[in-house]
């Protein structure tokens, strides 16, 4: 058999490791598609970078069987454009597009579903305020953004106006390019007004994180998982992702119901996604958070911990028409997770730890994968896709027996590395 050529936009070489791994990956050829330096650094060239892909396409001298992406804007949205140029299998842009605009998304989530938070546009040209109707606390985030840039917490007027003034100087970065998506489209006339460079306000949701993850297949929605999302004490800032959840078997069927319709009605198709929820164990409800038209790479390894197979399967299998099947339960680990070892201070990595350092600690504890973040001498906030609040010092993907076991690899990991910013040693408590 031939092997199919996919290409990957931004591959990397972590995710092609673990790529590599899926079943069948012999009769795939992973070859990359425009950097990650390109597509996550920077201005944003939406015609420039197609170009570039296409050109790259073309000159590939044999057949271009799939185009798949895991990183959120812009290659969520380069892929199905490039998709239909070339003939393959993705799923529309419009549906991607519905997802992806927040306010869109929601103008969708509420016509089938109730489980949303209450929310507006925020007029950031003239004196802005509050949508009538809402109320304190509150979420201000652009309609488009990715990894919660310019997304801020605010608990009364002065830090609704300080988080504005953020956001109108921000906002055009991620805007621009995607106001130059949202051209290639048809949009309705209430989204034509807001564009792709507004501010959307919604109430704040509260009780645990979860997400759930899933595909669509010849029209017919599967939900493979449920994860936990745990943040930092008195932060929003992700302290780790793990799977699977620990929430009710009754309350993660009614995520899947939820996740069900909403997909359904915003007309994803041969497509993976996620969506992330929170639900308050005390009222017993649940709210919508925002929808990704992508599964997530940063989940891959978690599942290939428990399942024995990474999400990037599922991916695979649709983008060359086939239907995907996630396992249960067959992986070396009965839990797993994706933990974030963050420092809450800008600041300058004198020192990172390096590749042989990381080769030792992951050799010594089994079941464990570290991603450095950081360059060394590199400035903490000129790292691209941080949050507003933290840095990402690293990403330790670990697989365990318990939860308390992968609690106490990875206070063993973070005792092992050694970072110094700005002349001084991180220690666990300063960066965590």
């Amino acid at each position: 058999m031939v092997p199919a050529n996919i290409f990957v936009m931004g591959l990397d070489d972590l995710n092609k490791e673990t790529l590599e791994r899926v079943p069948g990956a012999d009769r795939y050829r992973f070859r990359p598609l425009l950097t990650i330096e390109e597509l996550q650094f920077g201005d944003i060239d939406i015609a420039g970078l197609l170009a570039k892909a296409e050109k790259q396409l073309d000159d590939f001298d044999g057949p271009v069987d799939a185009i798949v992406g895991y990183w959120d804007f812009p290659v969520s949205s380069l892929v199905p454009i490039l998709c239909e140029k070339y003939g393959l299998r993705s799923t529309s842009l419009e549906s991607i597009i519905k997802c992806e605009h927040k306010y869109w998304s929601r103008l969708e989530q509420q016509k089938v579903i109730s489980e949303i938070p209450g929310f507006g546009i925020v007029d950031l040209e003239g004196e802005a305020a509050v949508p009538e109707g809402l109320r304190y606390p509150l979420w201000l985030k652009p309609v488009k953004s990715f990894s919660s840039d310019l997304a801020f917490g605010v608990d009364d007027e002065k830090e609704f106006q300080e988080a504005v003034a953020e956001i109108r100087d921000g906002i055009s970065r991620i805007g621009e390019p995607f106001e130059t998506v949202l051209s290639h489209l048809h949009i309705p006339a209430e989204i034509s007004e807001v564009g792709g460079q507004a501010c959307l306000a919604e109430e704040a949701l509260t009780g645990a994180q979860v997400a759930v993850e899933g595909y669509v297949y010849d029209g017919e929605v599967t939900v493979y998982g449920a994860l936990d999302s745990l943040t930092y004490p008195d932060s929003a800032c992700f302290l780790r992702h793990q799977y699977p959840s620990s929430l009710p078997d009754g309350v993660v069927q009614r995520l899947k119901d939820i996740s069900v319709r909403v997909i359904q009605q915003i007309g994803l198709n041969s497509v993976t996604f996620s969506i992330e929820y929170f639900y308050n164990a005390e009222t017993d409800e649940i709210g919508l958070l925002e929808i990704n038209p992508r599964h997530s790479q940063s989940h891959a390894e978690m599942f290939e911990y428990v399942d024995g197979v990474s999400n990037h399967h599922c991916m695979l299998r649709l983008a060359l028409g086939d239907a995907p099947h996630m396992p249960d339960e067959k992986g070396p680990y009965e839990v797993a997770a994706k933990w974030y070892y963050r420092r809450f201070e800008d600041g300058v990595a004198r020192r990172v730890p390096d590749a042989d350092e990381i080769k030792r600690i992951e050799a010594e504890i089994p079941g464990v994968t570290i991603d450095v973040v950081p360059e060394p001498g590199q400035r903490l906030s000129d790292m691209p896709g941080q949050d507003s609040y933290s840095f990402e010092l690293a990403h330790l993907f670990i697989g365990a027996a318990s939860e308390a076991d992968l609690c106490a690899k990875y206070e063993r990991c973070v005792e092992m590395m050694n970072f110094e910013i700005d002349g001084g040693t991180t220690e666990g408590d300063e960066s965590r």
